[in-house]
């Protein structure tokens, strides 16, 4: 049986985010001064919407109340999407990150920038940006190698996606 407050609110709270199609990636109960905020955080391959949070929020807030799970004292209720500089932790979040910059510290020592290019069950491959006019190389991570990685937050991208797209669709007008 769990046996701290965040593993019972998670075997609680789990099941109702799971049916709105979305992951719960993390559940903690801090205290702010005099009141208790019990923080929410949710996610899902397509990511989640205003209004996705908004029912989310009402589903978690409705069955805490019905179970007295937060206790007799007042606590606030926060139910959001992780950051921009997410921490990777699990498969599904590397897969998320797929054609995202992430910032790795290695199990060896060193940390490396890349960009995750594809993500299977042993690792991922990535690129690594070329340095002083050099292009990009390709390198393959397997799992046990990674301590930490972080998506890091790029303003300007040249190269994404989007703007590929948008170059094509000129030159096919």
């Amino acid at each position: 049986m769990s046996t701290t407050q965040s593993e019972r609110l998670r075997e609680l709270l789990e099941p109702l985010v799971t049916s709105q199609g979305l992951d719960l990636e993390e559940i903690a109960v801090d205290s702010v001064g005099r009141k208790r905020v019990l923080r929410v955080v949710v996610d899902s391959d397509t990511g989640a919407d205003l209004d996705t949070i908004a029912d989310v929020s009402r589903a978690l807030s409705a069955k805490l109340d019905e179970t007295n799970a937060m206790g007799e004292g007042a606590y606030d209720l926060e139910v959001g999407t992780p950051g921009a500089e997410r921490l990777l932790t699990e498969h599904r979040h590397f897969v998320r990150a797929t054609d995202r910059l992430v910032k790795f510290q290695l199990t060896e020592g060193g940390e490396l920038v890349a960009r995750i290019l594809e993500v299977d069950r042993e690792g991922i491959d990535v690129e690594v940006p070329g340095v002083k006019g050099r292009k990009a190389t390709t390198r393959r991570l397997g799992f046990p190698e990674i301590a930490k990685a972080r998506v890091q937050v790029e303003f300007s991208r040249k190269d994404s996606k989007d703007s590929k797209k948008a170059m094509k669709e000129e030159e096919e007008a």
